[in-house]
């Protein structure tokens, strides 16, 4: 008797599945100022793994939200730590004190002392592999995951697009789970990344439109109505001064942005500000005008951060059903193989 399309689906990603300790191989992406205890514990309760955004949040705003979501979610979720947070040891404490399952290290190269303590605490981590030869070092450094995110994904973003990078690492790196990220919003394109060897999938786009998710009722509405060629990357001006794309719904804001680096590669010439110090101001502005977007719904000025994959978004559905869609997409897929 040949398997049913769950069956095969399984199969397919029992690797993310058995790292992950859940039903479906499928990480939240960490969005600042979404992706906390709500969404987190929506995405595990129906079956995936959440994943708490720290970003700029203190050692003791981190504790509070681990605790808040472990009362709301009895399942596995994760943290996501930003290498460049001047607390980031404070915060791996934190994080084992707790006993959080899975850390996810972002932003730039994590500092092996950091990979080892989590390791030695006894946490699983996740990496990004921007590149084969970062994804092999980052491996040799310890890593017990990695995610490969294409440049379609929202937020900052590299040169480089998932399935390209796909092709370059998943057929390379067989030693650990490979969950893939950027531009996936429906069940097929999970299947087709799964049957190429990547162990699950990472989804941030898609889930914002989640009931559950905190994020303000204008922000939704902007993603429902947004098509992929309105999520488009910030442009770099000054060559000498480099500055990570940012993918975003064009508004208001990205103008708003433009002047900022102007102002700020001003400053960095005139020798007010070090190379460090200008890219803090810009990653400040950032936070500040993703916050004004997500919780006060300012969808003019603030910053409407999100995937091309918005364009599929075409309404706010509670997550069980967000999963049971990309599911029922996935088994028909498979069904038709």
């Amino acid at each position: 008797m040949s398997a049913t399309p769950k069956q095969r689906l399984d199969q397919l990603w029992a690797k993310g599945r058995d790292f992950l300790g859940t039903e479906y191989a499928i990480l939240g992406g960490a969005m600042s100022w979404i992706s906390e205890r709500h969404l987190v514990s929506a995405i595990s309760n129906a079956g995936g793994f959440g994943v708490i955004a720290c970003g700029a949040m203190t050692p003791e705003l981190l504790h509070g939200e681990i605790v808040a979501t472990k009362a709301m979610t009895d399942k596995p979720f994760g943290v996501n730590l930003i290498t460049m947070h001047p607390d980031l040891d404070q915060l791996v404490d934190i994080c084992l004190e707790l006993n959080v399952s899975h850390v996810v290290l972002a932003g730039g190269l994590p500092p092996g002392a950091a990979i080892k303590k989590l390791k030695d605490g006894g946490a699983k981590v996740i990496c990004f592999a921007p590149a084969l030869v970062l994804a092999k070092r980052l491996m040799r450094s310890g890593a017990d995951a990695l995610v490969i995110e294409g440049n379609e994904a929202g937020g900052h973003i590299g040169p480089v697009s998932t399935s390209v990078l796909a092709q370059e690492i998943l057929p390379n790196i067989t030693d650990v789970p490979v969950f893939v990220a950027g531009g996936i919003g429906r069940g097929e394109t999970i299947v087709s990344y799964l049957e190429l060897g990547a162990a699950g999938v990472q989804l941030g786009t898609r889930l914002v439109c989640a009931s559950e998710c905190i994020a303000h009722e204008n922000f939704k509405k902007a993603f429902i109505r947004a098509s992929a060629r309105d999520a488009v990357p910030t442009v770099q001006i000054d060559p000498r001064f480099p500055v990570i794309p940012v993918r975003a719904i064009a508004n208001q804001g990205t103008e708003e942005f433009m002047n900022t680096q102007r102002s700020v590669i001003e400053k960095h010439n005139a020798g007010e500000l070090n190379q460090q110090e200008a890219q803090l101001e810009i990653e400040h502005f950032w936070a500040g005008a993703l916050k004004r977007a997500v919780i006060d719904g300012d969808v003019e000025g603030g910053s409407l951060m999100a995937g091309q994959i918005v364009g599929t978004v075409k309404s706010e559905q509670p997550m069980v059903d967000i999963f049971s869609e990309l599911m029922e997409q996935a088994y028909a897929s498979l069904n038709a193989r």
